[in-house]
């Protein structure tokens, strides 16, 4: 069935209703044992006979390899493998988009924590001791840690083929020959962020008696995962059998994949399970990281506040390997002017190889980076022209009908930027406390630093724009096989998708989407792995959109059959109505019961759906209709600041979102409350500290994440304008958050503190004047 096509007219005629359906705050299948401690995570697995993996990772961010010795190592008791690059069976490199990572390094280590060597052991001391005694002999050499550098043409390259993983051009109306009457310009920096998820990475290889292996791994996207790790371990893709377990969280952590390889590679050499754990440490050196970024932007204005132009250079490094950088630089370029109207354009994005840790997917992907320099000059223009930051913003806001400034495609469904803003802006602000604060309320917290003195209040506004679904023409499709049957005398309904559950809650949305097509409660979710079709990856906040959308259309085939099933004098009755089991004539009058209609011939359908198709943009204009749906959020924070400490306390943070249709309200809550989490912290909190390509604070002690003294309350507007191309009229609701509250939190502070503040995070020293080094800059680019 196309996405846009209306069910048959057999299915129209037989309607649900069910308690825990669309629409509802439906109970989470794994939420009580996630409370009790007792979900099974990746890191529980256990197998008879099992084996303990490690890794010997690189300490030098870039050097090339003379020589490995295993024989220490493999002379210890309890080791049973110790494989290098020479064991890699298959393909010697993998990679999401490019494969150009390798397996174990073969002749060069491109970033610090490469993995070189890989052990099987009895136990996971004996595994880590036994990494300790291969010895591998260097010869360091002088990383590339500069992305604007890396760009120029004497660079010395990181890859044979050159530095740049993808340029993007945009240009549209005269672009970079535009001028107007009132210019801003300014230059923007974005350290690199971590995931931060609370599950490391970890997971369990089982050979199995035909040759292959079956893994149980947490992953974004399991079939991703199994060509690639099919391809080097030089096995068909029949041959390997991936499993789904419980994923610690994710945020595009669990894109790419980590341990799952080498745990193939170790259990086909010793013919037994391997399991992986990765400690906190590792984990920070076995996952990609939001692509740090350094933008100049010039915005040119009317007097009366109308954008004219917008000229922008965006530099994202990469790190050392591809993974999504080619993606996120699209998105970066499609999103570069943000959800306002302009008719000049020239935009160029680049995502550049360094020996920095390799960069790829994280919540917001490739539009968190843009939205903080767009709104940043958005906030600059208002003030050069004496008007309130929100008006601007609404002068210039997109509407349905539109066109995107940078892609040309029309937005045509609806994309309400005005009204958030207006939403945002016109809740109540909460109150200014007088006279003596409890200093948990105050900058600094508990550290007790400040009674009140010193300390000014700012409020700042932001708002952002992103695309739900891959898009620039990826086919991107979810898989669904749904199962009505009858089990112990109950009607029940099995659905089978291979869509990851990261604690989202798709698992949820599944069960939501079958109880109010087939108007049965008691619904089961397969455990997602490799035997049914793909769902893609669990990311881009598309899996409510595709596999929702798959599992709708798989219910309606059931309905229809169901309705085929029954006596033509049913049929005649009118619209029915499946509740409880049993089916209602539209006056109430129960006529059959779903049991005797199924009886003893269960009806199975598996549908492969997809979205309208989008495409490639041009390389050269950036035109074309690359997505197939946008995600807008507004925020206001409102923070107060201890101006001569530089310490910031968030008082409150207000969002206002479109998600279209609500699904699940405690989801849509959550989603946007984590999302906003996630982009205070960047703002004022999160930071992987690399020198000279060396991570300095690989540990939750020096990466600081918000914790819930530093979240505060929450006001939500959700907004349900529906769009008429997607099922239920829902709209993606995962990222937009992430994107908007970080320019609001650090436009709060710059109005408490008149401090220009054009990097993210915010350090004290930013906020009282010392001095910091910067690290280069993107006009050189």
């Amino acid at each position: 069935m196309s996405p846009n096509a209306t069910p048959t007219r057999a299915a129209q005629e037989l309607t649900t209703r069910v308690d825990g359906g669309v629409g509802q705050t439906a109970r989470r299948p794994d939420a009580t044992l996630k409370v009790k401690g007792e979900f099974a995570f990746s890191s529980d697995l256990w197998a008879e006979g099992m084996l303990w993996g490690a890794t010997l990772r690189s300490p030098y961010p870039r050097a090339r390899i003379i020589d490995i010795d295993v024989s220490r190592a493999v002379a210890m008791p309890g080791v049973f493998a110790v494989l290098t690059h020479d064991d890699v069976p298959g393909a010697k490199c993998f990679g999401l988009e490019v494969a150009d990572q390798p397996v174990l390094a073969i002749d060069q280590v491109r970033y610090q924590g490469e993995a070189v060597a890989i052990i099987a052991a009895d136990d996971p001391e004996t595994a880590r001791r036994a990494a300790d005694n291969v010895v591998v002999r260097y010869e360091c050499q002088d990383p590339i840690v500069d992305a604007v550098a890396a760009l120029a043409d004497d660079s010395d390259a990181v890859h044979p083929a050159g530095n740049v993983v993808r340029h993007q051009r945009v240009r549209s109306g005269d672009g970079e020959q535009a001028t107007a009457p009132v210019v801003v310009r300014g230059e923007y920096e974005i350290g690199m962020q971590d995931q931060a998820f609370l599950g490391t990475e970890s997971g369990l290889a089982v050979p199995a008696d035909d040759g292959g292996v079956d893994f149980y791994v947490a992953t974004q996207n399991v079939h991703d995962d199994r060509r690639q790790v099919a391809a080097c371990l030089g096995l068909g893709e029949d041959m390997v059998r991936m499993t789904i377990v419980g994923v610690g969280g994710a945020f595009g952590a669990r894109e790419d994949i980590s341990m799952e390889v080498h745990a193939g590679l170790l259990a086909l050499r010793t013919g037994r399970p391997v399991k992986f754990v990765y400690s906190r440490e590792e984990s920070f050196f076995g996952h990609v990281h939001r692509h740090p970024a350094r933008m100049a932007y010039e915005h040119g204005a009317t007097p009366d506040g109308k954008l004219v132009y917008v000229k922008a250079r965006i530099v994202l490094d990469g790190g050392a390997y591809a993974s999504t950088t080619a993606g996120v630089v699209g998105n970066a370029a499609a999103f570069a002017t943000g959800p306002y109207r302009v008719p000049h354009v020239a935009v160029d994005a680049w995502g550049v190889y360094t020996n920095n840790p390799p960069c790829g997917a994280m919540r917001g992907f490739g539009a968190v980076q843009p939205c903080f320099a767009y709104e940043s000059q958005m906030d600059r223009l208002a003030a050069e022209l004496g008007l309130d930051p929100v008006e601007i913003r609404v002068r210039n806001a997109v509407s349905e009908g539109d066109v995107l400034p940078t892609t040309h495609q029309l937005i045509d469904s609806p994309a309400p930027a005005s009204e958030l803003l207006r939403r945002v802006r016109d809740l109540p602000l909460p109150p200014v406390t007088d006279g003596p604060r409890n200093p948990i309320e105050l900058p600094g917290g508990a550290g007790n630093t400040t009674r009140g003195e010193g300390v000014v209040r700012g409020v700042g506004y932001g708002i952002g724009i992103k695309n739900v679904g891959y898009g620039e023409g990826v086919d991107d499709y979810s898989t669904a096989r749904v199962r009505l049957e009858v089990i112990g005398g109950e009607p029940t309904v099995l659905v089978h998708t291979a869509a990851a559950e990261m604690g989202q809650g798709i698992v949820t949305i599944q069960q939501q989407t079958a109880r109010t097509e087939l108007g049965v409660e008691k619904v089961t979710i397969h455990p997602a792995d490799t035997s049914v079709g793909s769902a893609g990856s669990s990311s881009a906040s598309r899996q409510t959109y595709v596999t929702g959308g798959a599992v709708k259309a798989a219910c309606e085939q059931i309905r229809e059959a169901l309705f085929r099933r029954l006596p033509d004098a049913v049929r005649g009755a009118g619209r029915l109505r499946l509740e409880g089991g049993k089916l209602f004539t539209p006056d109430d009058e129960a006529i059959a019961d779903l049991r005797d209609v199924i009886g003893d011939e269960p009806i199975e359908r598996t549908v492969e759906w997809r979205h309208r198709p989008t495409e490639e943009p041009d390389a050269n204009t950036g035109r074309g209709n690359a997505h197939v749906q946008w995600g807008l959020c507004a925020h206001r924070a409102v923070v107060d600041v201890d101006v001569e400490l530089g310490l910031v306390k968030v008082v409150e943070l207000a969002a206002a979102e479109d998600v279209g249709r609500i699904m699940n309200p405690q989801g849509v809550e959550g989603q946007i409350e984590g999302g906003s989490a996630q982009g205070l912290g960047l703002a004022l909190l999160e930071e992987i500290q690399v020198t000279d390509g060396r991570v300095q604070n690989a540990s939750f002690t020096d990466y600081l994440i918000p914790t819930i003294l530093d979240m505060p309350p929450m006001r939500l507007d959700v907004l349900e304008m529906a769009d008429p191309h997607a099922p239920y009229g829902l709209r993606g609701v995962g990222e937009p958050a992430t994107i908007s509250s970080t320019p609001a939190v650090v436009a709060a502070v710059r109005a408490a503190t008149g401090v220009p503040l054009k990097r993210v995070p915010i350090r004290p020293e930013h906020i009282t004047g010392q001095e910091v080094r910067t690290a280069g800059n993107p006009r050189d680019a």
